[in-house]
Formats: C-alpha cells, structure tokens, sequence
C-alpha cells in the first residue's frame, strides 16, 4: 500500500488540515512528524468547525490511529487542553487511537517565557514567533538537555532531566532579567501531569514500521510550510524544526524508502505570517481583498496574515526540496471575481533576473518580483467538483502554475468543506 507525505510547500497556512483530514479516509494511519501546537489547523466537517494545532488532523475520524512522532515539540498541557476541547465536540480518544512517541521532547513553561522575552527584547530584528517555546524546546533536543516523555515515568530520571536544564536556563534567564526557575514547581507540576500523557505512550516506530509491514496506509502530515523549514527556508524567518519532506522519516523512525508519495499543499495565491522576505507581497487593494476572502488570519495567533500573488518561482523551488510528485492547489475560489490575476515568475536582484529565491536574507529582502498577467474569471468555482464545474479561465490559470512549478496538480479544493474537493490523482493509489 502507498504511504503518503503531506507538506506545506510556501509559508504555512495552505489547507493541509482540510487536504489531510480529506486523505485520512483512505488511510488507516495518520502520523504528525514535526513542530508543535504553533501549528494551526482547521478542519469543517458537516458545518462543524475543529481547530486542531497539536494532534494530527485525522484524529477527527473515527477508526483511525493518530500518531505523534519524536520530531514534534509537545507542550503536555496543551495536549490535555486540546484533547478536552475535541471530546466537548464528540471525537472520541483513547490510547487506541492516539499514540504518542516515547522520545518526544517536551515543551516545558519555561520555553514558553524565554521564547517571550527574547522576542520583546530583540532590537536587531525580530522572528516573529508564537511566543509558544517551540524553538527553545528544539534547541533544548539537540542540547541534550530536554525532557522527554519516556522521562515523565520514572521521578528519579525527570529530576535529573529537569536539574541539566536548569542549569543552561538559568544562567539565560539572568542574562535577561528574568528570576530563576522555581524548581520544586516545575517538578511538581510536570508529575501532576504526566498521568495524562503517559497513558498514550509508545514506541511509535516500531508500531509504524509493524503496520507498514501489515499493508496499512500511513499518512504523515506535516506542520507550518516548507519556506519556513530551518535548512532551507527564509532564515533566520523559520521555524526551529525541518518542515521537508525527508523529516517524516526522522520524525517517526520509518525508513525513507517507506515514502511513496510527496503531496505539498500549494494556496492558490501566496500569504505569510509573521516577519521576513515576501517578493510576491501586495499593500493594495487587490491584497487587502486577497485578505478579505480568504479570511486570512492565523488560527493559533490571530495574527493578520500578509498576501500577494502567486509565486510560481519559490513553489517549484519547495518543490524540488521536498520532492513534491504532486501539489494539492487550494482556494481556488478567493480568486473569483478577480479581472486580471498576476504570478511570479521571476525575480530581478540587482539588474540580474533569478529563477530562484536566493539563500542570502539582505539578497532576499532586495528581490523584486517579475509578474506574468493572466485573465481572470468572473464566475464562481466555489464548491466545484469537476473539471466541468470550473471556468475555461480557471482551468488555464490551473495549468499554467503546473507548467511553472514543474509539477501536476493532484488535487484542487474549491471551499473549506471536505468534499468541495476535484481529485486528479489519488496519493494512495498504487
């Protein structure tokens, strides 16, 4: 059975929880495999509207096995908090259907704080964090320093865990003003919850290498996209953690070879969160209705999210990174009504056109986009199904993003419902 990597393949916010959600019902799996509760996924599901940004988005589905992996950052009490909220709404989970990886690192509070107070205090150029001790718990993993949860069964080992810790922040939070750790407090408060996260406990790489021997279909979903990956993405402007597609094996402890199919999730425009480069940025009219329709606004910060045109240029540059055999092209239908759309497809640097963002942040920062015009469409393609559905104009500007960013379009979702969804080619076919 085909295996199926989902990855955002610009800034984040593409639609993977809708895409992923819409793939879990062919898989048996659903496995997150990187970043932390800063991701932001909603899913609507017969009108009812889930707001997922820790568990994986499958964990909706009745019959499904939701997997966290060890390359995700988990904030335990978060965990519980969200888990509370989805069984308010009538999803039902249990160690049947949740797994968590042993040797996930944890996000303790004090990530959360320092990841706070480096932000206020950086007058040199800030990230743009969440604010949510995503990155300070990654640098904390490979410090070999971190708390993980196989620590949180064994009192002796998590204070040992949590003293090596302190000592690195502790000497931070002097540095910034900030009073040291209460000690006893974290202690205790990491016991008090461990209960809660130990019940889902398991080795998640053995369990997925088992069902991927028993011919189960495994769907790995990733979080935020891959132009904020910390290898390849708009650095310093990153997340902490590899967003490609090569990080679903590292991230669960399933080998690469056991990947059949890249799905990038691709918006049908361009938008991005935070701080950083944006080539393809509008501050007109036509962005703030980009905006507009398509509700732009960050599902964990509420942050206001910047837009512009398409920008065929860093999609096929993700493309190539993350070794995309096909692209899921959402929100098609925020571009109808538009008389004269724009995409990317080139940029100019000092007099010199480029065919790629350049790896340099002051090169970035400088880039200007070239724009190819296109027409537009006036009729709705809001809850198309079929090609058949879709104006003759649509379906060029379609064709037109895959020659440009040299890669089919397997699927294309018109509206945030889950069936609002043309399928060209199914991920799991095999």
């Amino acid at each position: 059975m085909a295996n199926v990597v989902v990855v955002g393949a610009q800034w984040g916010d593409e639609g993977k929880g809708k895409i992923v959600d819409w793939l879990s019902e062919r898989a048996d799996v659903i496995a997150r495999f990187q970043g932390g509760h800063n991701a932001g996924h909603t899913l609507v599901i017969d009108g009812e509207v889930f707001k997922l940004s820790l568990l994986p988005s499958g964990i909706v589905r009745g019959g499904k096995l939701s997997v966290i992996g060890n390359g995700v950052v988990l904030d335990p009490w978060h965990l519980v908090k969200e888990i509370e909220g989805l069984r308010g709404q009538g999803v039902t989970i249990s160690p049947e259907t949740l797994m968590i990886a042993e040797n996930t690192p944890l996000i303790l509070p004090i990530h959360g704080e320092l990841d706070r107070a480096r932000e206020a205090q950086n007058s040199v150029a800030k990230i743009g964090t969440t604010g949510r001790g995503i990155g300070p718990a990654y640098e904390d993993k490979v410090g070999r320093r971190a708390v993980r949860v196989a620590d949180l069964a064994d009192e002796a080992t998590l204070e040992l865990r949590v003293d090596r810790a302190l000592v690195h922040h502790d000497a931070l939070r002097r540095g910034l003003g900030l009073d040291p750790v209460d000690r006893d407090a974290l202690l205790a408060a990491l016991k008090e919850i461990a209960p809660a996260v130990l019940e889902y406990a398991a080795p998640v790489w053995k369990v997925l290498n088992e069902q991927r021997k028993a011919g189960k279909r495994i769907l790995f979903e990733g979080a935020q996209g891959a132009l904020l990956d910390i290898d390849f993405g708009t650095y310093p402007f990153v997340t902490s953690s590899n967003v490609i597609a090569g990080q679903a094996a590292t991230g669960t402890g399933i080998g690469p070879g056991s990947i059949d199919f890249v799905l990038g999730i691709v918006k049908a425009y361009t938008t991005r969160v935070g701080e950083g480069p944006f080539p393809a940025e509008l501050h007109d009219a036509d962005g703030q209705r980009l905006g507009e329709r398509g509700h732009e606004f960050g599902t964990v910060t509420g942050r206001k999210r910047r837009c512009g045109w398409f920008d065929a240029v860093l999609v096929r540059q993700t493309c190539a990174t993350s070794g995309v055999n096909g692209i899921a092209l959402t929100k098609l239908d925020v571009l109808d009504g538009f008389e004269t759309l724009k995409i990317c497809v080139g940029y100019e640097l000092d007099g010199e056109t480029l065919e790629h963002l350049p790896t340099a942040a002051d090169q970035q920062a400088r880039c200007t986009p070239i724009f190819e015009e296109m027409p537009g469409w006036s009729q709705s393609t809001e809850g198309a199904r079929s090609w058949a559905d879709l104006p003759a104009e649509a379906i060029k500007y379609v064709r037109r993003v895959e020659e440009l960013i040299q890669c089919p379009v397997a699927l294309l979702s018109t509206s945030p419902e889950r069936e609002d969804t043309i399928l060209v080619t199914d991920p799991f076919a095999d």
